[in-house]
């Protein structure tokens, strides 16, 4: 496969935007960078051979993650500009299993993990009870998700305080919170399940 015939397009911002180019030019891979109106003059924009604005009538700094979460938007963008390749970096879209499927649909070569193990491993839940059936050693913790108040609290007792409520989606540290004995378990359970509700749209948590 000829690197220079393929073309990268890279969604996402900052930091590992700019690693990621820096290297596809190395390669002389051709590149596209997508930003939006805030970042208009960030490295990676200048760093890319095209660069292609996102929710372009979005001047809203504070709105600035909307358009790197806008898969339809980048996916058109891959479509119209014969991208063959796409680099998620991290967070934003790299978890997304729906988008990353798409792309394979839409014959470009997604550089991540498949979508159904985006799927299995994206919920907290689900890829520790695949961890241990694979017999991968994991820290003590919940059988499963954890629904109510009392169960939380009996859980924690049994793993050794202090422990983790964390929500089975999501990432980033978003949606978990240390307790260090029950006072605290009672205090935070609710509110981490809301808090998980609210920026993942599910409340689900878990122990460990």
């Amino acid at each position: 496969m000829s690197l220079q015939r393929q073309k990268l397009l890279v969604a996402n911002r900052g930091e590992i935007a700019v690693r990621i180019l820096r290297t596809a030019k190395r390669l002389q891979i051709p590149t596209i960078a997508v930003y939006t109106q805030a970042d208009a003059t960030a490295p990676h924009v200048s760093l890319a051979d095209e660069s292609i604005a996102l929710r372009s009538e979005d001047l809203d700094p504070l709105s600035n993650s909307r358009g790197y979460l806008d898969a339809e938007a980048i996916l058109d963008v891959c479509k119209s500009r014969g991208v063959t390749l796409v680099h998620p970096g991290y967070g934003f879209l790299s978890e997304n299993a729906s988008f990353a499927r798409s792309l394979e649909q839409a014959g470009i070569t997604w550089l991540g993990p498949s979508a159904d193990t985006i799927e299995l491993m994206g919920l907290k839940h689900a890829a520790r009870a695949a961890a241990i059936e694979a017999n991968v050693p994991v820290v003590p913790g919940s059988d499963g998700l954890v629904t109510d108040i009392e169960d939380a609290v009996s859980g924690a007792r049994k793993i050794g305080y202090p422990v983790m409520i964390k929500s089975t989606a999501g990432g980033g540290g978003m949606g978990l919170v240390v307790c260090s004995d029950d006072q605290e378990t009672l205090q935070k359970f609710h509110a981490t399940q809301e808090r998980a509700r609210v920026g993942h749209e599910s409340g689900a948590t878990g122990i460990e």
